[in-house]
């Protein structure tokens, strides 16, 4: 017979009305289970509760897979419970934050071009054909990120914060989508020439079209690790994966290099890579520490995380 256990219940910054001083619950229940009872007691929802453990703060998985008497609580120990506010489904926040760059190229390249470059000579000429590609590589990369979005990415977390959607789309909406289209777009931009570098828009196609497929390919193989409605992963293995911890972020600099080719060098799409190229590196790192921890000899240690041979 399972043992039950009472549990003190503090809340961790702002009061939480209807929260329970005191539960009682068997140890073997799961994490999940006491995040289910904690957030029917209180009447909050269960994706705005972060519940951690009195003695060293650290955090209560919300997961069938540990039980009460895995994670070390006992009879009278004390845990937090801390409201994270308003949430929106990662799904969603995703779904948002491809949309602007999505749509904001093929704005800037025709309606929205007489506004944007009003102080050139008028009139304005017709988009070249470099500027149509690259409007065209935007597009057919973003429409890819949303179809992943939807279809093949399965999310750790089910919700997070609704102010930070603000702040991730930033990026996208910022520095993909305005950056990249007014300056690649302009009547004088190097992508606007008539007689282009062929071997840059030939080399750039080429990579982005393996970058992208690649990075497909990885995206698959990570969906493939972790169970529908589960946490839990393997280890990933196949095409880039003996390389570096992340090809995933690998192909995606590498397709955003090609662009940077087609559009002839344009520093605003390098800029994008840069940044991008930086926050990916932090992941990765992350990433690989978490792999080593979690699999230990099993794991084949990666001395470089996002690209091959560099970095």
């Amino acid at each position: 017979m399972a043992s039950k256990i009472a549990l003190t219940v503090e809340p961790r910054g702002k009061p939480i009305r209807g929260l329970p001083k005191e539960i009682m619950i068997d140890l073997d229940n799961s994490g999940e289970e006491l995040h289910s009872i904690i957030a029917k007691s209180s009447g909050c929802s269960v994706h705005r509760l972060r519940i951690t453990k009195g003695s060293d703060r650290s955090a209560v998985p919300n997961t069938k897979d540990v039980t009460i008497d895995d994670i070390g609580l006992r009879n009278s120990s004390v845990i937090h419970v801390k409201d994270l506010g308003p949430q929106i489904a990662w799904r969603t926040v995703f779904i948002i934050e491809y949309l602007g760059p999505l749509l904001i190229p093929a704005l800037f390249l025709f309606p929205l071009r007489p506004l944007l470059y009003f102080n050139y000579d008028k009139p304005l000429p017709d988009p070249s054909d470099t500027q149509l590609l690259v409007c065209a590589l935007l597009t057919i990369h973003f429409l890819k990120r949303e179809y992943e979005t939807i279809f093949v990415h399965r999310f750790s977390n089910a919700t997070m914060p609704i102010r930070n959607i603000f702040r991730n789309s930033a990026h996208y909406w910022a520095l993909a989508g305005f950056n990249i289209a007014y300056w690649v777009f302009r009547p004088n931009s190097a992508a606007a020439s008539a007689t282009p570098n062929t071997a840059l828009v030939y080399g750039g196609v080429a990579l982005f079209v393996f970058s992208q497929l690649a990075n497909l390919n990885a995206h698959f193989i990570l969906r493939d690790l972790r169970r529908p409605g589960t946490t839990e992963r393997g280890i990933p293995s196949g095409f880039g994966f003996n390389l570096v911890t992340c090809p995933n972020y690998m192909f995606e600099i590498l397709a955003w290099l090609g662009v940077f080719l087609v559009s002839q060098l344009n520093l605003s799409v390098l800029l994008f890579a840069l940044v991008g190229g930086v926050q990916m590196w932090s992941w990765a790192w992350k990433k690989e520490k978490r792999y080593r921890k979690d699999f230990g000899e099993k794991y084949k240690k990666k001395r470089t995380v996002l690209l091959a041979y560099i970095c």
